[in-house]
């Protein structure tokens, strides 16, 4: 489990001081995927950078497994952090990299690796440094699973990579999660990247965490609907009728998000003769913003 209380850190840029997590707290279950979503500049990254242990916080705590991190070999050899800006030593091939992993990570397995870089199409013994911003995420990937870390931080894990790629890796994480009760950290200001894979999530905003829960119980209680009439009613009198978080018209069509269930809202509107309607699914944004909306938040300046 990962537990972080009060937690702040800030960094002097002179002439100013910048806070990065203000009194942040939360708690990360073991076997998990948890996605941390939020915009550029909300703390996302510096979090992750706690939790490897290469920053020390400015105040509150951050525990691993019940230990601090910071300067901690026996906790941090449990944590594998790929970085947006994967390093590798000048010169250096993956099949070096590896090699390099291996004396740092004891559950460091080279059937893995060999497994796994039949999924990746690499060249092992070429420079990192003369590959694509892409291959080398594919590189920093490969590595992090062959260590089979108990906790993997990923930063932006899947910019740069292509479709297929993509979609292996969800693949991937997602058996290695069940296989090994991992716990996966991935922070993304995209959350359609997420919607198919995390299983909770966390909004961050101004180093400060909105809230976080799990994506099936966020789902619930709210709905998404549209319908066709002739004429249109009045919006206005369905929103009287109808706990509506957004009311859209085009033409003959309205398209609704609502809180209660479909049934219960399609079945309202059959009082206005609707020439067709239909329960939609809701995407993890619209949940969100139903959410932020619901706490009194404008989504507009957090969510892209």
């Amino acid at each position: 489990m990962i537990k972080a209380e009060h937690l702040t850190k800030h960094f002097d840029t002179p002439p100013d001081t910048v806070l990065a997590l203000d009194d942040f707290s939360t708690e990360i279950g073991s076997g998990s995927i948890y996605g941390l979503i939020g915009p550029n500049g909300s703390g996302k990254s510096t979090l992750l950078r706690l939790i490897a242990g290469v920053y020390r916080p400015d105040g509150g705590s951050l525990e691993v497994d019940g230990q601090s991190v910071f300067e901690n070999e026996h906790i941090k050899e449990r944590i594998f952090f790929v970085s947006d800006d994967f390093f590798y030593f000048p010169g250096a091939t993956v099949d070096e990299m590896a090699a390099l992993y291996a004396g740092f990570y004891p559950n460091w397995s080279w059937e893995r690796y060999a497994e796994l870089s039949g999924k990746f199409p690499l060249e092992r013994k070429r420079k990192l440094q003369t590959f694509s911003k892409g291959m080398a995420r594919q590189a920093a990937l490969l590595l992090g699973l062959s260590a089979q870390t108990p906790f993997l931080l990923l930063d932006e894990a899947f910019d740069g990579l292509d479709p297929i790629i993509r979609t292996a890796v969800r693949k991937i994480l997602s058996d290695d999660v069940s296989r090994r009760d991992a716990t996966v950290i991935i922070t993304s200001h995209n959350l359609r990247e997420l919607e198919d894979l995390c299983d909770h999530v966390g909004l961050v905003h101004r180093g400060n965490i909105l809230f976080q829960k799990e994506l099936d119980e966020l789902k619930l209680g709210f709905c998404k609907v549209q319908a066709a009439f002739r004429p249109l009613p009045d919006p206005e009198e369905i929103k009287k009728r109808l706990d509506v978080l957004s009311l859209e018209t085009h033409g003959s069509l309205i398209h609704l998000v609502a809180r209660g269930n479909s049934a219960d809202v399609l079945a309202l509107l059959e009082d206005y003769s609707p020439l067709f309607s239909e329960g939609l699914p809701l995407t993890l944004e619209e949940v969100f913003i139903s959410e932020m909306e619901a706490i009194g938040y404008d989504y507009s300046n957090v969510l892209f």
